[in-house]
């Protein structure tokens, strides 16, 4: 299976890897909100060396579908949660995407040993389903609809209920700028792979929802992975 190349990143193969030297059990898979934030990291001192600034353009501001995206303040994350190419831990085939709960990394596998590795956020139910499955379908800037038991506990959801079209595609919507939606043997697990605004909850476990990157990585991610991908979602690579 081949990767698609990203349209919002051209770098070769090795330009990427210099950039690395420096389902649910519950229907609240589905809301993909934050609930409880956690304390933010303080920044860690670092050294930042010269190929570091490739990192700046890379999680910089961007116009996306008429949506002005936020830069996001990458001196304050810790690094490890950032695009990078590494050698590829999963054994997967080319065009697979894993995401190792317990280390909050997804990895695309790109074949040749080599794999694109995203930090990621997760739900706290987002531990509850692990398995094997596909992208069913992608979406550009996605609506947004609760489920019914989120409305009755939050009744003013109500505005975006499936009845009312859901909610609006925007910058607040809990999908963000692209959703992957999971199915497993043609049934939909109620698990996603979505974007956020919400950069400091990549590695943590933060959300009542499913697994968020950053709005320029699921960018990134979406334009790679070809139609029905195959996803392994488990805690611990070589655990599937």
């Amino acid at each position: 299976m081949s990767i698609l190349p990203s349209s919002r990143d051209r770098l070769s193969r090795r330009g990427f890897l210099s950039l690395a030297a420096v389902g649910a059990a519950s229907f609240s898979l589905s809301a993909c909100v934050t609930v409880e934030p956690e304390p933010e990291l303080q920044p860690q001192p670092q050294r930042l060396d010269a190929s570091f600034g490739s990192y700046v353009s890379m999680y910089g501001p961007m116009t996306d579908e008429g949506y002005d995206i936020p830069a996001v303040p990458i001196e304050r994350m810790d690094r490890r949660y950032l695009r990078q190419v590494v050698p590829d831990p999963t054994g997967e085939p080319a065009g697979s995407i894993i995401v190792d709960t317990s280390q909050h990394f997804l990895y695309l596998v790109l074949g040749n040993g080599e794999a694109i590795r995203y930090g990621v956020g997760l739900g706290r139910e987002g531990f509850e389903w692990s398995g094997r499955a596909n992208v069913q379908w992608k979406r550009k800037w996605p609506k947004w609809t609760p489920p019914a038991e989120m409305i009755a506990r939050q009744p003013d959801l109500e505005k975006y209920s499936a009845d009312n079209g859901g909610m609006p595609p925007g910058l607040t919507n809990p999908l963000g700028a692209r959703a992957l939606y999971i199915f497993q043997n043609g049934e939909d697990t109620l698990y996603r792979l979505h974007g956020s605004p919400e950069w400091n909850s990549i590695g943590k476990s933060v959300s009542s929802g499913c697994v968020r990157l950053m709005n320029q990585d699921i960018i990134d991610l979406y334009d790679r992975v070809p139609g029905k991908a195959p996803i392994l979602v488990t805690h611990g690579i070589g655990l599937s």
